[in-house]
This record gives C-alpha cells, sequence and structure tokens, in this order.
C-alpha cells in the first residue's frame, strides 16, 4: 500500500505563511531542494489544497533556461508530470494539465488511491493536510523548519486533532534548515 506524505516548509514558530499570507522567508536553499526533489521523485499524485495549488501552479508555466540552476529545472519537470488532484468549493477550472477539480475531501476516495497506487503520494496545505491528518490518512510527516520567527499566520497543522508521531530521522543544513522526518502512530 503506498504512503500519504505531508511535507511543509514552516518557520519555526510552526507557520507556513505569516499573518499576510507571506512565503518568501520559506524559499529553500539549493541543499534543501535538492532533498525535496528526492522526497518528490515516486510520487505520482498529490493532494492539493485550493490555496497551495494556486501557489504551486506557478511551475506550470516555469521557464527552462540557461541561468536556472538544473534542482530547479528538475522540480519543475516532476511537477508537470505529476497528476494533481485539488480539494476547492470554489475553483472550477484548472490551470495546468493532469490536474483534477474535487469539491469535497472524501477520506475513503483517498484510503482507495493508498490501496491501489503502485508510488506514494504527498499532499500539500496545511488546511487539506490537517483532514487527512484527522482521517487517519497521513502516513508520514516532512517539516523543514527554517530559522524565522513569523508571529502568526497559518500553522502547519491548523487542525485541532492529537497526533503522536515516531521521529524517524532529522537532517541540518548549511543554511540551518532543519528536516524533520515522522512517522505517524495510525
Amino acid at each position: 500500500m503506498a504512503k500519504l506524505v505531508y511535507s511543509a516548509i514552516t518557520s519555526l514558530d510552526g507557520y507556513v505563511a505569516d499573518a499576510d499570507g507571506n512565503i518568501d522567508w520559506s524559499v529553500p536553499d539549493p541543499e534543501v531542494f535538492e532533498v525535496i526533489n528526492d522526497l518528490e521523485r515516486d510520487v505520482d499524485t498529490v493532494l492539493y489544497g485550493r490555496r497551495m495549488y494556486e501557489t504551486m501552479v506557478y511551475w506550470e508555466r516555469f521557464q527552462r533556461s540557461d541561468d536556472v540552476p538544473s534542482y530547479v529545472q528538475d522540480f519543475a519537470g516532476h511537477w508537470r508530470a505529476q497528476t494533481k488532484i485539488v480539494y476547492s468549493t470554489t475553483l472550477e477550472d484548472a490551470s495546468s494539465t493532469k490536474t483534477f477539480i474535487e469539491h469535497a475531501f472524501i477520506p475513503e476516495t483517498v484510503r482507495q488511491m493508498k490501496q491501489t497506487s503502485e508510488h506514494d503520494l504527498s499532499i500539500g496545505g496545511a488546511h487539506l493536510a490537517s483532514q487527512a491528518i484527522e482521517a487517519r490518512l497521513v502516513d508520514e510527516m516532512h517539516l523543514f523548519v527554517v530559522p524565522v520567527t513569523v508571529g502568526s499566520g497559518t500553522p502547519a497543522n491548523p487542525g485541532e486533532f492529537r497526533t503522536t508521531l515516531e521521529l524517524l530521522d532529522v537532517n541540518r543544513y548549511e543554511s540551518g534548515i532543519v528536516h524533520l522526518h515522522y512517522r505517524f502512530d495510525n
């Protein structure tokens, strides 16, 4: 059975975006970008909340050029190749290929995807991820903690559901970003 993996870049105080929705502080350095590429390499399907999808659709329009690092070009190519399922009550049309809109998050449908997929799935967007966590669908979490505090905003897990996790790995990068890899006790 495939795993559902939640990855997020978060501030030291636990936010994925500040109170104004800014994420400019969360741009990964080249070393972390490569780690994220490695995590996404085996993922064929990504589940997105609307806001995260609207942020990520940038990669659909991304233009390759000689002055863009290869790790950025690799990410863009892989993102375009992935199937994207966007959960939104307001979005009617997708702005990217291989993208499907779902108007309701139905845990049983995701459970079936996990059972039938040959590759792991990932989930992006804090609010959608918290719904999947509450439904006990998320198997692993990768948090990339940036050494900045933003004071308030969107928490990495805005749900109120208590979870217990097992720490699998910790990596520290030259930029000061720390990668925490956890497994959920579902």
